[in-house]
């Protein structure tokens, strides 16, 4: 196939790049050449600044039978590549998306169900950090209702992948491996509001894998998918087992936000799998109509844990600076907020 993958430098799209070219297939990338890579020469580069317009221009009518979109995130983005892919101009395009688009909506069910799209919307929160995120689920919004619209009327052929937060091999944004830098430095790791929520994350190659396995399946067109793991471990447990597989013991220790943020620490930045906009899917359709299947749990985690020990990072993850505040908070903590070695199981 010719495959145009739209960003695929960074994270899931460098995974999905080298196993297209695996099989055989022609990848152009389409990015504005900011993340370097080691794809030299057997990868077509179109240099495009998305944001700055000009995608139907910088394709210039080149044809594909498939495009996998990382980088669209808003109404304008779904209606440009409608406008540079249409027409033809493409066999299938698979756009992905969040979450997020079920979180904006009022009373929406959890885990959420593709059905549950539908439905009165929140407002827009008044705290700044909330309404950053509910602008990222309402901006996808626009862009799948975009796709949707051209799907219904002329036929683009365009499926939508909705996946909650992502773990795996090379993450940007460095989530897990917040943890882990607390572990390996002896603990503890601190909980906001104690973390009993329950944890339904996917990882990255199962997200890959799930790509390369729908290009060019006509029954997806005009269809959305939740991704995701099946396990819903709470955020201790899914700590726990972190712990154990670097050996440790999961020393834990339930603290208030409000306490967190008194010290000057972002719960988040600490904790990002305490994000309140956090969704949690129902992957039941995409197992059926697509034979989806997530790693376990377990298998993929040690696969992460295991990569990133043996490629080490030259500098601490984010929110790790406030650290010595974290442990100052930690030491002043009643006994009974330390968890202790949780179970893992």
């Amino acid at each position: 196939m010719r495959v145009l993958v739209l960003g695929g430098t960074r994270f899931m799209g460098h995974f999905l790049v080298y196993r297209l070219l695996a099989a055989g297939h022609e990848v152009a990338l389409l990015n504005r050449g900011v993340t370097p890579d080691l794809f030299g020469d057997r990868v077509a580069r179109i240099r495009c600044d998305r944001t700055a317009g000009g995608l139907e221009q910088a394709l210039g009518g080149r044809e594909f039978d498939a495009a996998v979109d990382f980088t669209a995130y808003t109404a304008a983005d779904g209606r440009a590549a409608v406008g540079a892919l249409g027409g033809g101009r493409v066999g299938h395009y698979v756009m992905i998306s969040t979450g997020s688009v079920y979180l904006v909506r009022e009373g929406c069910p959890r885990p959420s169900r593709e059905r549950d799209y539908d439905g009165p919307l929140l407002p827009e929160p008044a705290d700044e950090e909330d309404r950053a995120s509910w602008a990222y689920g309402m901006n996808k919004r626009g862009c799948e209702e975009a796709l949707a619209a051209a799907w219904r009327d002329d036929g683009f052929p365009a499926t939508v992948l909705r996946i909650p937060m992502v773990n795996g091999e090379r993450d940007p944004h460095r989530r897990l491996e917040r943890y882990i830098a607390r572990v390996l430095d002896g603990g503890p790791l601190l909980v906001p509001d104690g973390g009993e929520h329950p944890v339904r994350h996917v990882y990255s190659g199962d997200v890959v894998r799930a790509i390369v396995k729908l290009l060019l399946v006509p029954s997806t067109f005009g269809q959305a998918y939740n991704l995701c793991m099946d396990e819903t471990p709470t955020l201790p447990e899914l700590l726990a087992l972190v712990a154990e597989l670097l050996g440790a013991p999961a020393r834990l220790a339930r603290v208030d936000r409000a306490a967190l943020r008194a010290r000057g620490i972002d719960p988040v930045a600490m904790s990002p799998f305490s994000d309140p906009w956090m969704s949690m899917l129902d992957p039941a359709k995409a197992r059926a109509e697509l034979g989806f299947q997530h790693t376990p749990l377990r298998r993929w985690l040690e696969t992460v844990i295991t990569s990133l020990l043996a490629n080490p990072p030259s500098d601490p993850p984010p929110g790790y600076e406030r650290r010595a505040e974290e442990r100052s908070l930690a030491a002043a903590l009643p006994g009974e907020a330390r968890v202790g070695d949780a179970d893992p199981a």
